[in-house]
């Protein structure tokens, strides 16, 4: 499928996906107290294949079999993995701080991209980088009374995450969007359905509206994604990943009554910082790409 370039639509596309994140991850939060992680996925990823499957039945493709079903099968596991391990993460942290955490993903793509799509890495992307990693570690300050292990649940996710934004990019011009999204809910379906006798617990009716509500705006977000990259490159949408601390913080705040400390504030910064200047490298590199004959 031919790649589109509409940069403001892509743009549009990304920002609102982080609102439905943001929220999705409030919520998840708020069931992780009285449900297990496992069952939460799973719930959710059952409801996301279900409108993706209704989706494909309303979009004329020739068949939704991918074209690169090994890198499909990637992103499914990864944005599985994401998902899974930051709830695990996000139950015994702040949304401010889980989020914070994960925008480790952006610089995670400038690593992964050496051995995933054979870019070249200079010291000024490695400088960002490492930048990026020391606002981390302010963040969640091992070795001191205010560490928390959970933090090494969200450093996983966002691994997982940046791997499937990632191979979104890889495959945004060979798979339809519909494809991909309905493999990613299968593959995720699946192998949640493997782990779910881990734990279980049955949901109130309240809680199963909770769900369903989680379901639906994970659903459209991962859409939203999935058409953005397909209407702007991954460097030009990667510095508006980081309004969902805009919206993480307020949720956190109208949900929990909670809001960052100063070393949240200040590791987010400089992860934010870090992350806009490597945003900046891919597109100089990328006009100078294009300007060679």
């Amino acid at each position: 499928m031919a790649q589109t370039d509409d940069p403001l639509r892509g743009i549009a596309l990304h920002s609102g996906a982080t609102l439905l994140f943001a929220v999705a991850d409030t919520t998840a939060k708020v069931l992780s107290v009285s449900l297990p992680v496992i069952e939460i996925a799973w719930i959710r990823y059952v409801l996301f294949f279900g409108l993706a499957a209704l989706l494909a039945r309303q979009t004329p493709l020739r068949s939704p079999r991918p074209n690169n079903p090994k890198l499909q099968i990637l992103r499914g596991v990864a944005v599985t993995g994401s998902s899974v391990l930051f709830v695990f993460g996000v139950r015994q942290m702040s949304m401010a701080e889980a989020t914070t955490i994960s925008f480790l993903s952006p610089l995670l793509i400038t690593i992964l991209s050496i051995p995933l799509l054979g870019e070249v890495v200079g010291i000024r992307r490695w400088a960002a980088v490492l930048a990026g990693m020391a606002g981390v570690l302010i963040v969640v300050r091992p070795g001191s009374a205010g560490f928390q292990p959970a933090a090494f649940w969200g450093v996983a996710s966002s691994f997982c995450w940046a791997t499937a934004l990632i191979v979104t990019r890889k495959i945004s011009t060979t798979d339809h969007p519909t494809t991909t999204l309905l493999c990613s809910a299968g593959i995720g379906a699946v192998g949640l359905t493997f782990l779910l006798p881990f734990g279980w617990a049955w949901p109130t009716a309240g809680q199963w509206g909770l769900v369903l509500f989680l379901g639906v705006l994970s659903s459209f977000g991962q859409w939203m994604v999935i058409l953005a990259h397909r209407q702007a490159p991954a460097s030009l949408l990667a510095p508006f990943t980081y309004s969902q601390l805009i919206w993480a913080t307020a949720t956190g705040f109208v949900v929990f009554g909670a809001l960052p400390d100063h070393w949240t504030l200040a590791g987010a910064a400089i992860i934010v910082a870090s992350g806009l200047y490597t945003a900046h490298r891919e597109r100089v590199r990328a006009r100078e790409r294009h300007a060679i004959p």
